[in-house]
């Protein structure tokens, strides 16, 4: 079984301090940084872009788990890549040619997630899973932090872990939307081995980040 790893989403940090927040976050025991990166068509919210990500890195030595909700995605890869990300997880409904944008992605020595929407079926990447280091499983619909968890996309997970053993593959389950204590032990035992959270890191607690990472790796 892979390790469990818990990677904070900074969609629920203080944007006017996120220097110091990635800081708290590496401290606090993250095992990557979660960014959530949204362009208002693709999703209906616009959030940070490379020149951020770039300024951010420079300061962490945590890698950079980028999630692209941007459409078309094709042509921005590179610049993601250049900034600094080190997962670069896309949507298939972003491209004309998801094998494409995978290559693309490897290209740039970077590892490769695709991502399903809780409404997507796991039939849009089932042909791509044994070129993909993550598969990101969203437990809601993507565009705002501090949504309700769907528990119905614990299904999706236990098909996704099921062909994964089947066909012997190695790629991470990554998983976000809603993740607290109270509902991450389940997300686990589906089959997810990685964890992301915003809402119930940042804000959990009184705020504190080691607490809230240990109890969520811990349930």
């Amino acid at each position: 079984m892979k390790k469990i790893q818990i990677s904070p989403s900074i969609l629920s940090a203080d944007f006017s301090q996120l220097g110091n927040e990635i800081k708290r976050l590496e401290k606090g025991g993250a095992d990557m940084i979660h960014v959530d990166v949204m362009d208002g068509h693709f999703v209906p919210n616009l959030t940070i872009g490379p020149p951020v990500i770039k300024s951010l890195k420079k300061n962490c030595s945590l890698k950079f788990d980028v999630h692209l909700m941007i459409s078309p995605v094709h042509k921005y890869i590179e610049a993601f890549a250049d900034a600094g990300a080190d997962i670069i997880t896309i949507h298939p409904e972003t491209t004309d040619n998801l094998k494409a944008s995978i290559l693309k992605i490897k290209k740039f020595n970077k590892k490769v997630g695709v991502c399903l929407n809780p409404g997507s079926k796991i039939d849009l990447i089932i042909d791509f899973l044994d070129q993909v280091d993550l598969v990101l499983i969203m437990s809601v619909n993507p565009g705002f932090g501090g949504q309700k968890f769907m528990p119905k996309v614990l299904d999706k997970i236990k098909k996704l872990k099921k062909i994964q053993n089947e066909k012997n593959l190695d790629f991470d389950i990554e998983i976000d939307g809603g993740i607290n204590f109270d509902n991450c032990k389940s997300a686990i035992d589906a089959g997810a081995n990685i964890l992301v959270s915003g809402t119930t890191i940042f804000k959990s607690n009184n705020g504190n980040i080691k607490k809230n990472i240990d109890l969520l790796k811990s349930q």
